[in-house]
């Protein structure tokens, strides 16, 4: 199964325009990650704008998504990455 990580900050207007989607995804694929509260994470994975949410799968980094976009956007990003 995929692992969706988002990389928020509670300040951010477009993080905030996708936290209703962000919840309700990551209650199937994982959760958040406040990139003020782990600036070490943020750096080490190179975000430089949020919010970015990332794929990882098996421990590896697959695909990122970066900005307020579409509910079907994310989901269409994740389910590449599901094995049926």
């Amino acid at each position: 199964m995929p692992v969706l990580v988002d990389f928020w900050a509670p300040w951010c207007g477009p993080c905030r325009m996708i936290e209703p989607t962000i919840v309700k995804l990551a209650k199937a694929y994982e959760g958040k990650l406040n990139a003020d509260s782990n600036p070490d994470i943020a750096s080490q994975y190179g975000i430089r704008s949020i919010p970015t949410v990332m794929i990882f799968r098996n421990g590896e980094k697959k695909d990122a998504v970066i900005g307020a976009v579409p509910e079907s956007t994310l989901v269409s990003t994740i389910e590449k990455f599901v094995v049926r």
